[in-house]
């Protein structure tokens, strides 16, 4: 059975549980959740990740992160996926719309005549 090593971070199941209610992001709070849970004994691993339809793989992985990695392991990056194998074109031309300037209603002189 795998276990949360809270004491290698000198954090509790209360500091876990704070993480997640109060991170910004709705996967790092689901990763600290599953923390929690397992941590205090509610849930293992296998029972968590079937009750949020996840894999067990994903939760132990969650868990064996946090424990070689601390807090900063649970927290979710955004990894922007791979880039694509031909990028798109960038257009030559303004994002920014030009105004015209307004037709002069002044007569230029010679113009004009006698």
């Amino acid at each position: 059975m795998i276990r949360v090593d809270l004491g290698k971070w000198g954090q509790s199941a209360d500091d876990l549980r704070r993480l997640a209610t109060e991170s910004p992001h709705p996967r790092t709070r689901e990763r600290f959740l599953a923390l929690f849970m397992i941590a205090t004994g509610r849930a293992n691993a296998s029972s968590w990740a079937r009750s949020i339809n996840r894999e067990n793989e994903t939760v132990i992985g969650w868990v064996r992160s946090y424990n070689e990695r601390g807090p900063e392991a649970a927290t979710y990056r955004k990894t922007g996926g791979s880039t694509p194998f031909f990028p798109p074109r960038r257009s030559k031309r303004s994002s920014t719309r030009s105004t015209k300037p307004n037709p002069s209603t002044t007569v230029c002189p010679a113009a004009a005549g006698p």
